[in-house]
This record gives C-alpha cells, sequence and structure tokens, in this order.
C-alpha cells in the first residue's frame, strides 16, 4: 500500500516524506539517499557557498539519482546577500524543478522560478505566513510548529494547534514540520490537516548523513528536553542543542538583558556549522536541532527509515485506529 496525497502528486514522489534543508548536512548523498528511498531530498543551496559550486551539487546529485530532489534556498537579511540570482539560476539550468524557500518572502524569485516550471514549497512558522505564500503563488507550504529545529519564528505555537488552523485557512497542500520523526507523525499530521511531513533533525541520525559520527551520537543520547532556545532576545529564535557554547551564549543573554547584541554572541554561532558537522567538535556553538531528538534511538539507513515509517502508518491507520470504531 502507498500513501497518496497532493503533495506526493504535486513533486512526483512515492512517500509524502521530505527531508528539510539543512545546513551542512544537506549536500548530494543525504539528497540522493532519500530521493532513491522514494522521499524528496533536498540539497541546501546556501551551504554550497556559489552558484558555481550548488551548480556542481546539483549535477553530483544527478549522478546518485534519476528520481526527483529539489535545492533550499533561505533567504537571509544580510549587510552583503549571498548571490541570490546567480543560486536561481542555478538551479534552473540544472534542471531541478522542487524549490523549498525559507526566510524572508521569496516573491520575487518566484516569476523566474514559475517560467521554468518549478515548483515552490515555502516554509513557514505561522498561518499568516503560510496565507501570504499561497497569494504570491507558492505551489505548498511546509508549515514549522514551534517544536522544530532551526528558527521557529517568535509565535510559539505547536504543531498540534498550527496544522489545523493551516488547514482551516490554506487551499494549498501543506506538510507538517518540527516534531516530525516516524509512522506515528505522519498520521498524526495527516489527521490534522497536513498531506505528509519535513523531516530535518531525524535525518542527520541516518547512516548516508555526511556529518560527523559524534552528531549522530547526540542525538540518539539526547531526550527531548535537550534543546535550548538561543537568540530570543534578537528575534531570532533558534532551537539547537544544548552543549557548553549554547549554556555559555545563555548566560550572556541573561547578564546582558536588552543590552545584547549579535557581536556578543558571535563566537558561539559565527561560522560553527563545518566545526561541528564535519569535526565533531559538539561544544563548538549552537546547531539547529529539533525536540524529536528525545525519540531518536538509533542511525538506520535512509531507506530502512523510510520503509518503516511508511510501514508504521499504513498499520496505524489498517489496524490500530481502524480497530477503535464501533
Amino acid at each position: 500500500m502507498a500513501i497518496k496525497t497532493r503533495i506526493t502528486e504535486l513533486f512526483g514522489i512515492e512517500h509524502p516524506i521530505i527531508q528539510g534543508g539543512m545546513h551542512y548536512v544537506g549536500f548530494a548523498e543525504m539528497a540522493a539517499a532519500v530521493s532513491e528511498a522514494g522521499g524528496l531530498g533536498i540539497i541546501t543551496g546556501l551551504t554550497q557557498g556559489t552558484p558555481d559550486k550548488l551548480a556542481a551539487e546539483i549535477a553530483r546529485c544527478r549522478d546518485m539519482t534519476n528520481k526527483p530532489f529539489g535545492v533550499n534556498l533561505t533567504f537571509l537579511p544580510a549587510v552583503t546577500p549571498p548571490d541570490y540570482p546567480g543560486f536561481v539560476e542555478a538551479i534552473i539550468k540544472g534542471g531541478v524543478k522542487i524549490v523549498e524557500t525559507a526566510g524572508n518572502n521569496p516573491q520575487k524569485w518566484l516569476p523566474a522560478m514559475k517560467e521554468a516550471g518549478v515548483r515552490v514549497i515555502h516554509k513557514c512558522t505561522s498561518v499568516r505566513h503560510s496565507l501570504k505564500a499561497e497569494a504570491i503563488g507558492c505551489d505548498a507550504v511546509s508549515v514549522d510548529g514551534f517544536e522544530c529545529g532551526g528558527h521557529p519564528g517568535e509565535d510559539d505555537v505547536p504543531n498540534f494547534i498550527l496544522l489545523p488552523r493551516a488547514a482551516e485557512e490554506l487551499k494549498i497542500p501543506f506538510v507538517a514540520s518540527g516534531g516530525m520523526a516516524d509512522g506515528r507523525s505522519l498520521v498524526a499530521a495527516m489527521a490534522l490537516g497536513a498531506e505528509g511531513m519535513n523531516m530535518g533533525t531525524r535525518f542527520i541520525a541516518t547512516k548516508e548523513a555526511p556529518v560527523h559520527e559524534n552528531v549522530k551520537q547526540a542525538l540518539v543520547a539526547a531526550s527531548e528536553l535537550d534543546t535550548r532556545l538561543i537568540m530570543r532576545p534578537l528575534r531570532n529564535t533558534e532551537r539547537v542543542l544544548n552543549n557548553a557554547a549554547v549554556e555559555r551564549l545563555l548566560e550572556k543573554e541573561r547578564t546582558l538583558g536588552e543590552k545584547l547584541t549579535f557581536a556578543d554572541i558571535i563566537e558561539e554561532v559565527a561560522g560553527v556549522y563545518p566545526r561541528i558537522m564535519k569535526s565533531g567538535e559538539m561544544d563548538a556553538g549552537g546547531w539547529s536541532c529539533g525536540m524529536v531528538a528525545g525519540l531518536i534511538h538509533d542511525i538506520p539507513t535512509v531507506k530502512e527509515l523510510i520503509d518503516r515509517t511508511i510501514a508504521e502508518a499504513e498499520g496505524l491507520l489498517r489496524k490500530r485506529l481502524a480497530g477503535y470504531l464501533a
């Protein structure tokens, strides 16, 4: 049995499971493994640094799978912004037909992508942003609950409320993001109105994830109580796995109060991803991690994870839940 939704139809994938764009995780190896297993793999655009490197990574992924995969493009406010026109061009020229946008409003970049037949799924942490994404012509939305790793926004609405609210308002399909780990997550998300799920943190703890073994072991060891919210005073809240650097950063936030500036915490947040993800320096700084760490108990292959998730979801739909009907 397969689970078919508007999301599987839209992206031409077998299972309604998306691997979210993750900094220094979303390389070709990761994306190809997920796509090969029937989900939607995603290359993280900004991790590549330049459009040329992204073009090469897209080509590398194309060599590993002939199934659909996407590229994540996060639009960040920056003094010197990345070469976004170049990145968009690399995506279109590389024949990629699916883009996950995140961060700022992607409206400016939609006409070029639409003209090239690219389907766009925008990541949103609120219903109002989701409605905006729908209004500007995005094809789907990834609705990100407060549980998620990375940036949960400033509203603190968990998925049990956010997903049914999105279902009440949206016409375009959406997937649930944040707290997604297994077949239970998928069925629950679908019950609340989503048509699939976006897994980030859970995919880091897989055999194919191109990160240091220390990172994978940290996720297995962590509980649901081990994440922290940093940069809240700067209104740039990020959920990260707790470690020595994070404790130090939070102490600075406490002592400096309203005087806190980004410069005060730059040591704990700038350039830390290569040190953590590549070198396994687990106390180098804050790195995005969801509360879902509490549900990660092993390091399977991507295919094992996806197959197991779909089998569990089918079992829940056919047996457990159907069994409650009198």
